[in-house]
């Protein structure tokens, strides 16, 4: 199923995630474990191999599965809260691959400061084992403002150097 209008409905991880062999519950598996800060899930979500490779505002760019855990396992034992929800995206699915292109709007919370955010998401899951596990995920900050108060915040708090 290849979406060619946007969607706008958000992905929040609330949704019921049953069959993990749609991409739409590939995606709510992950923003269920980003927002509830769950480590267990969140490695189900990701292929935990080598060829796996993250590229975000906090971590820069992590290759292979322990390193962009390592960047998931500083913010969620930090003090700093970060929820976001996925919207306004498309979804392209091919055999064995699918991405979904869209933006990530949501707030952190670390201390007194609260930040609103705004993030351009790119995520690419490959089917294996009988479902989709993610492969790729890109995020990027449009607002040089936003992007050095979301850094500075984070590593304020203890969280993963930008």
């Amino acid at each position: 199923m290849t979406t060619t209008r946007p969607v706008q409905k958000p992905i929040t991880g609330k949704e019921d995630l049953g069959d993990l062999t749609r991409p739409e519950a590939a995606l709510a598996q992950f923003y269920r474990a980003f927002n509830g800060r769950d480590m267990a899930l969140m490695q189900q979500n990701w292929d935990t191999s080598e060829k796996a490779a993250m590229d975000n505002p906090l971590g820069g760019i992590k290759r292979g599965w322990p390193e962009i855990r390592s960047v998931y396992e500083r913010l969620f034992s930090g003090p700093a809260r970060v929820r976001v929800e996925f919207f306004d995206y498309t979804l392209h699915v091919f055999d064995t691959v699918f991405f979904a292109v869209g933006r990530e709007r949501g707030q952190l919370e670390a201390g007194n400061d609260v930040l609103e955010l705004a993030i351009r998401t790119t995520r690419i899951f490959r089917f294996t084992g009988g479902r989709w596990r993610q492969v790729h995920h890109h995020g990027s900050i449009d607002q040089p403002d936003l992007l050095a108060a979301y850094q500075a915040a984070v590593k304020k708090s203890g969280g993963p150097a930008p």
